[in-house]
C-alpha cells in the first residue's frame, strides 16, 4: 500500500512555512525535494534525469498551498511514478520532442497561478527555463524555495525515522558480515564490492561510499586495487538508501589484531566522538556543536581542520541542513536526524542521532563501536 503524504512529509509545517512567506505553491524539480513531496524515489537512470538541470526529461511537481498537487513527467518516468507516488494528478509529456519547461507551464496556467507566487528552487533552475517562464508568465512573482524546502525537510515523520532505521541496519549488517572476511592481500575494491553487494542484496536501492587503507591517504582515491596488509586500519564513510532514506555510518576496522597504540588513538577519538554527540540538544546551534568538537579535540592536543562535524540526512540526498559547521546558526530542533562524523585521520566513526527533548538517541546502534572491529 502506497505511503500517504502525511506519513513521509511534514503537512503542516509545509503549509506553515508557504503561509509564513506568502508562497502560493512550491515548484520541485531537484531530486531532494521531488522525492519528498512526491513519496518516492526514481532509480537509477530515471534518477539521472531528475539530478541533470538540463535534462530533456525532467520531472516538475507543483504543491499548490490549496488544492491537489500535480506531477509532470515525461512518458518514460511516469508510469512508475504512478504506480509509487501518493500523488493521483500527471501531467504527462513527450521527452525529445516536447520541452519539459513548457509542459510545466501549461500546468502552471491550468492550475490558475499564472499571477501567484511561486517558489522555485534559483540554485537548480537553468538560466534558460528561468527566462521561459519569465516571458511565458509574466505577471507570475518567483522566488526562491531553498529554506523554505530546507525548514519543512529538516523535522522528520515517525515514518521517515523507521526508514532512517532499516537503512542504517542493512549498512551494519553489510559492515559485520563483510569486515569479518577481510585479510591481507585482499584489495580495497574487493571490500568495497562485498559491502555495496550486500546492502542491495538486503533492500537497499543505491548504495555509495568510501573505503581505504590507512596508508592510501587519498580518501576518495580508494576502493582500488590497493592490497590490505596486516595492521592496516581501515576508514569508511558509506550511504545505503533504503526506499529514498539514507542508512549512513563509518565504521572502524583492523586488518588483524589493533596494536596498543591503534587502540589508545581510537579511543581518543572514541571519546571525543561520543562527548561532541551529547551536545545535540535543542535550541544549540549547529556553529556551537562544531566548535566544542574543535575544542575537544584541541584539549586532546590534535588539530581539528575538517570543514564539518556533521550533517542532517534525508531523503534522495544524504548531506542536508542543519550541517555542523563553522558559524552555522542553524538551531537544532526536536524531531532532526544529525549524522555525526567529527574524526581525524582514518578513525572515522559515524551514526545517525534522532535529536529529542531528552538527548540524542541513537538510531544505528547495530555495530557496537566501543572497539576497533578485528578482521580476519
Amino acid at each position: 500500500m502506497k505511503p500517504s503524504a502525511r506519513d513521509l512529509m511534514n503537512v503542516d509545517r509545509m503549509a506553515a512555512q508557504m503561509d509564513a512567506r506568502g508562497v502560493d505553491a512550491v515548484v520541485a524539480r531537484a531530486g531532494i525535494n521531488l522525492a519528498y513531496l512526491a513519496g518516492f524515489a526514481f532509480p537509477g537512470t530515471l534518477a539521472r534525469h531528475v539530478d541533470l538541470v538540463d535534462s530533456p526529461r525532467a520531472v516538475y511537481l507543483v504543491w499548490p498551498r490549496t488544492g491537489e498537487p500535480r506531477i509532470i513527467a515525461n512518458t518514460i518516468a511516469a508510469p512508475l511514478a504512478q504506480r509509487d507516488s501518493w500523488i493521483e494528478a500527471f501531467d504527462l509529456y513527450e521527452g525529445y520532442r516536447e520541452k519539459p519547461v513548457e509542459a510545466l507551464i501549461k500546468t502552471l496556467t491550468a492550475m490558475g497561478l499564472r499571477s501567484a507566487t511561486v517558489a522555485f528552487e534559483t540554485e537548480y533552475t537553468n538560466a534558460a527555463d528561468w527566462e521561459s517562464l519569465r516571458t511565458q508568465l509574466p505577471r507570475m512573482q518567483m522566488v526562491d524555495s531553498s529554506e523554505l524546502m530546507e525548514q519543512v525537510r529538516a523535522i522528520k515523520t515517525p515514518a521517515e525515522i523507521a526508514r532512517l532505521r532499516e537503512g542504517a541496519r542493512v549498512l551494519d549488517h553489510a559492515f559485520l558480515k563483510h569486515f569479518a572476511t577481510a585479510r591481507p592481500g585482499m584489495r580495497e575494491r574487493d571490500l568495497h564490492g562485498a559491502i555495496v553487494a550486500e546492502c542491495i542484496a538486503g533492500g537497499s536501492e543505491f548504495t555509495h561510499g568510501i573505503l581505504n587503507s590507512s596508508r592510501n591517504t587519498l580518501p576518495y582515491g580508494g576502493e582500488s586495487d590497493f592490497v590490505f596488509q596486516a595492521g592496516d586500519a581501515i576508514r569508511t564513510d558509506y550511504v545505503a538508501y533504503f526506499k529514498g532514506y539514507p542508512g549512513h555510518q563509518s565504521r572502524c576496522a583492523v586488518i588483524g589484531q589493533p596494536t596498543p597504540e591503534q587502540t589508545r588513538d581510537y579511543h581518543v577519538i572514541r571519546d571525543i566522538y561520543r562527548a561532541v554527540n551529547e551536545q545535540l540538544l535543542p535550541g544549540r546551534t549547529a556553529g556551537e556543536i562544531y566548535q566544542f568538537a574543535k575544542d575537544q579535540f584541541a584539549a586532546a592536543g590534535t588539530s581539528y581542520s575538517s570543514i564539518i562535524a556533521g550533517h542532517s540526512v534525508g531523503c534522495w540526498w544524504h548531506q542536508q541542513e542543519p550541517v555542523i559547521a563553522r558559524g552555522n546558526p542553524r538551531r537544532l530542533e526536536s524531531g532532526m536526524v544529525i549524522a555525526m562524523e567529527p574524526f581525524v585521520n582514518h578513525w572515522h566513526i559515524q551514526d545517525m542521532l534522532l535529536i529529542t527533548d531528552h538527548g540524542p538517541e541513537l538510531l544505528s546502534p547495530d555495530f557496537n563501536t566501543d572497539e576497533i572491529f578485528a578482521c580476519g
